[in-house]
């Protein structure tokens, strides 16, 4: 099947994030992964989250999976509000109209079969929930996403990029509206790394879903059309189109970029000066000096 031939698919959704604050439990109190998250993904969109480790990324793509349920604020994704759907409706969408990719490839998979056969059991479940075969074939979709060599080859048997390929399209096996993909190039050298990126891209182009996608790495950042930065749990910065810019959140707060931080150590008072060409931030002594 080429491109030209795919069907017509249920395409992206939306995804919304307000005030997201989410809480792990420890025997030292509670720990805060998220600090007021929000976020807004349009129906299509493609975006990255990006950030350290225990930045709080992971957290919130398990959010959007409604494994996790946010401690306050609210994660909708389409019309689901998740934090109020019953575990029955969050397994329902899980099995059609959102899927996950974990970040180690052999959790997404079953190692003793072969592409093939992880996109058809992938494809199962989703079948039932629809009641409608899914829009492609096993192997018209690794055709169409240019695996055809992987279609036979025994996934445990394959490198750690090939089985993160098979991964991503075992994820997208279902076209489902929703695409989450954690850490999709962890471990890869630059070459691996580079044909995930491409086959990402192509998986979001081929279904029109939306996606996102979760990643450490500056360089998978910059080749999505949007990323977002998380630092502590917070929304820090936004790229778009190699620009990054800070993020103003609903409750008017701003999280300035680390270098600037070095100069504008917390507790550091600001006035806020409008004028013609935007807004300064400025220190008294920088008024005094002007």
């Amino acid at each position: 099947m080429t491109a030209s031939a795919a069907p017509t698919l249920l395409g992206g959704v939306a995804v919304h994030c307000d005030s997201v604050v989410h809480l792990y439990s420890s025997p030292g109190g509670d720990v805060v992964a998220l600090r007021g998250v929000d976020l807004d993904v349009e129906p299509g969109g493609v975006i990255a989250l990006l950030g350290p480790s225990g930045s709080g990324k992971s957290t919130l793509l398990a959010l959007l999976a409604g494994l996790l349920r946010a401690s306050s604020g609210h994660v909708l994704v389409g019309a689901n509000d998740l934090g109020r759907s019953s575990n029955r409706k969050l397994l329902e969408l899980r099995s059609s109209a959102i899927s996950l990719m974990l970040q180690d490839p052999m959790r997404n998979l079953l190692g003793f079969g072969t592409a093939e056969q992880n996109i058809e059991f992938a494809q199962r479940e989703a079948r039932r929930r629809r009641r409608r075969p899914p829009p492609w074939s096993p192997l018209e979709l690794l055709d169409l996403l240019g695996m055809s060599s992987l279609a036979h080859q025994t996934v445990a048997t394959r490198s750690g990029g090939e089985q993160q390929r098979v991964g991503i399209a075992s994820a997208a096996a279902k076209a489902p509206q929703l695409l989450l993909l954690d850490e999709p190039t962890s471990d890869l050298d630059t070459k691996s790394r580079d044909r995930v990126i491409e086959l990402v891209l192509e998986v979001h182009q081929q279904l029109g879903t939306t996606l996102v996608v979760v990643t450490h790495d500056p360089a998978v950042a910059a080749a999505m059309p949007r990323s977002v930065t998380i630092r502590d749990g917070r929304i820090g910065a936004e790229g778009r189109m190699g620009q990054e810019y800070a993020v103003v959140g609903r409750d008017g707060s701003v999280q300035l970029p680390p270098d600037v931080l070095e100069w504008l150590p917390a507790g550091t008072l600001l006035r806020v000066a409008r004028h013609a060409d935007g807004v300064d931030l400025r220190t008294p002594e920088t008024e005094s000096d002007g």
